[in-house]
């Protein structure tokens, strides 16, 4: 057990002790994230009325606006394994903090990939109101929604601060929510992290050459960038990783950041760790609610939701910077090569990402508008940040 962490660093993605029992909630977190998490989001909803009694709703019955609050109790399905440093555990955190604000009239259950749902399903089951709710990354919604990989991570794109601009302060949220509304999905963003790596590789890239041929899991735009190079690209679960990269079924993967590679074991069958993340330079995640059932929510279920999907998304955020140093030096003392990607490798690849870019652009109306709109945002942000940031 890493002290620091809390965690065992032999343990896998699909080792949890009811991983085969669909009907038992995750393991919560500890109280004291709870408490961080109910501090911060208290002032959204101070002014809201109190509770007045209740009856369950399940998966959303229609609300009048000025009728009872009601009381719900959600199954919510992750894409990520609730052993998952940060990622699995954000979906907890929200799930902790909402029932502690609302003196347990709002209950989430959040529930591993494939206890509920597919890791890669999520969206269309919440579309479909198969589950109320579902805790995911947009990206994994490309293939059906172009658009949908813009709100959650861009090559060469914006830093977690400046994602968190564009959405909250510059109209991103109000893009997010006009695209998957055709979906009759509701996104709230629920957490964010820093830059991933670059990938895991058998062998070093030392051109961009290196890249042509390649079997490598890669997600996003990402990947399309790298097909666009000649890579074979395929996009698989985390929990599937480790064992496609084992039996040389790929040659290298992507997955997300230090602390999380470790965990699903890359750095036992790859030896070179590349950087920086230039696929995934800031990594959103959503928390999905069907439309209709968010519809029939009251103002007040709804301010508490928002609140405590922003807790997790600071939470989150500070977490993952918080770890990613140990995770390097621990890898580093058994034996990984942690490398940067020349700055000619960097500035073709940049440069294929900006053709993918137009490409995605002239082939969907929806993500033309929202690149063009992130772009312009990003030009303007700029000017503040290389002014007033050292280093940049």
């Amino acid at each position: 057990m890493n002290p620091q962490t809390g965690y065992d660093s032999e343990q896998h993605f699909d080792t949890r002790g009811y991983a085969s029992v669909p009907s038992k909630p995750s393991v919560s977190l500890p109280a004291a994230l709870v408490a961080v998490g109910t501090a911060f989001t208290v002032g959204l909803i101070a002014s809201l009325a109190l509770r007045p009694p209740s009856t369950v709703m399940e998966s959303g019955a229609a609300l009048p606006e000025s009728g009872p609050t009601r009381e719900i109790q959600w199954r919510v399905s992750s894409a990520f394994a609730a052993n998952l440093p940060i990622i699995g555990e954000v979906g907890i955190f929200v799930a902790d903090t909402l029932n502690s604000m609302s003196d347990g009239s709002m209950e989430f259950r959040v529930y591993d990939p494939g206890e509920l749902m597919p890791a890669f399903a999520i969206s269309e089951a919440v579309r479909d109101e198969k589950i109320a709710a579902g805790y995911t990354w947009a990206g994994y919604d490309q293939g059906r929604i172009p658009a949908a990989s813009l709100i959650a991570s861009v090559p060469f794109g914006l830093e977690p601060l400046g994602f968190m601009a564009w959405w909250y302060h510059a109209g991103g949220r109000d893009l997010g929510e006009e695209l998957y509304a055709a979906q009759n999905i509701h996104p709230v963003l629920c957490g964010l992290i820093g830059p991933e790596t670059a990938g895991w590789f058998r062998k070093p890239i030392d051109s961009i050459e290196d890249f042509r041929g390649l079997k490598i899991r890669f997600s996003g735009l990402g990947g399309r960038v790298l097909q666009s190079l000649g890579s074979s690209v395929t996009i698989i679960p985390g929990g599937e990783i480790f064992q496609a990269l084992e039996k040389g079924a790929i040659d290298a993967t992507e997955f997300s950041q230090p602390t999380i590679d470790a965990m699903l074991g890359f750095d036992r069958v790859a030896r070179y760790n590349y950087f920086p993340g230039w696929h995934q330079t800031f990594s959103s995640f959503h928390l999905f609610i069907n439309l209709d059932v968010w519809k029939a929510l009251s103002k007040t279920q709804r301010a508490m939701i928002d609140g405590s999907c922003m807790a997790g998304v600071v939470w989150s955020l500070a977490r993952s910077e918080a770890l990613q140093g140990e995770a390097l030096m621990d890898m580093a003392d058994r034996g990984v090569e942690s490398r940067m990607f020349s700055q000619q490798i960097l500035n073709q690849l940049r440069e294929a990402t900006s053709t993918v870019l137009e490409q995605e652009a002239a082939a969907d109306e929806s993500f033309a508008r929202i690149l063009r709109h992130q772009q312009a945002f990003t030009r303007q942000y700029e000017t503040w940040k290389h002014r007033a940031y050292v280093g940049h």
